[in-house]
């Protein structure tokens, strides 16, 4: 009994983490079936988008970026040293701003495995190296065109720098699948995180709004989080699924964080770095860099 006891506790507080945490990455920056569930379809829209094809010297470069990608995996398949959990204290976010941590400048690639982190750098050295791709990687974006956009569309995620799209087999999030949808067409996008091994979180949907600061540039403000879960309370659904809509804070509310913290947050954006008809790299304000692959379908529940 003392042990059941024990276990439904810290199912709780997996939980109330979860929902915490979520909650705080919105302050600073219907369950049944899949329709049913609050989550919806993905918009469909039509258009025909413009070729973005790697010049010949890109595509060299876009080679040998991917090849010193698939060593960082196998590297990191290869540790156990590389433990990312939630909050501050797990490492997902800075101490100082509470942004996401940053693994490569940090240094935690290489606290987790001395060849972990060479193979981190290899990467982002070759990241570097990358030239060309679409010269209008936003043209139309926000518009009935954003269909058009070279952006537009589903982007799995290859390597990331962010600790809080990093999720390692030694964690208490475990491993996940990490992907992100581009609606061109509405302006938003959507951060999809699908757990490989789920407890009581099977999926995270964070749904942001976007608009376009520059050729390259998108500005971010985050919408609302929806959180899938399986158990509720410690308790199995069954086939069934339960979806928790964590709304962001208004703008009265940031100013009211503003005034006690005297720090005026950040507004999220990411600048792109290169983008074909297969390939995106972008980086973050918080200097974070992303590489992902084109999908042909996209992630459920959006």
């Amino acid at each position: 009994m003392a042990a059941s006891f024990r276990s439904r506790r810290s199912v709780h507080r997996a939980l109330a983490m979860v929902i915490l945490m979520f909650g705080a990455l919105a302050a600073t920056l219907s369950f049944a079936g899949p329709e049913s569930a609050g989550f919806g379809r993905s918009p469909s829209r039509s258009g025909k988008k413009e070729r973005c094809e790697p010049s010949v010297r890109s595509f060299a470069a876009k080679a040998e970026l991917l090849e010193a990608i698939h060593t960082f995996q196998e590297e990191l398949n290869r540790t156990s040293n590389l433990s990312i959990d939630f909050g501050v204290k797990g490492g997902e976010l800075d101490e100082k701003d509470r942004a996401p941590s940053n693994l490569a400048a940090s240094g935690a690639f290489a606290r987790a495995s001395v060849r972990l982190g060479q193979a981190a750098d290899e990467v982002l050295q070759k990241v570097e190296r990358l030239k060309g791709g679409c010269p209008e990687p936003l043209k139309g974006f926000g518009t009935p065109q954003g269909a058009e956009c070279p952006l537009h569309g589903s982007w799995r995620l290859r390597f990331t720098t962010a600790a809080d799209a990093t999720f390692t087999r030694n964690s208490t999030r475990g491993t996940a699948k990490v992907s992100n949808v581009v609606d061109a067409v509405s302006g938003s996008v959507t951060n999809c995180i699908d757990f490989d091994h789920p407890d009581a979180a099977e999926c995270l949907r964070v749904r942001l709004s976007a608009e376009t600061e520059s050729k390259t540039r998108l500005g971010l403000a985050f919408r609302y989080v929806k959180v899938r879960l399986t158990k509720f309370f410690g308790f199995s659904l069954g086939q069934r699924r339960l979806t928790l809509t964590l709304p962001v804070p208004g703008p009265f509310l940031t100013r009211i964080i503003t005034f006690f913290t005297r720090k005026t947050p950040p507004k999220p954006f990411f600048e792109i770095i290169y983008l074909d008809d297969d390939l995106r790299v972008h980086k973050t304000g918080q200097g974070n860099v992303f590489v992902q692959e084109k999908m042909s379908v996209p992630p459920p529940y959006l």
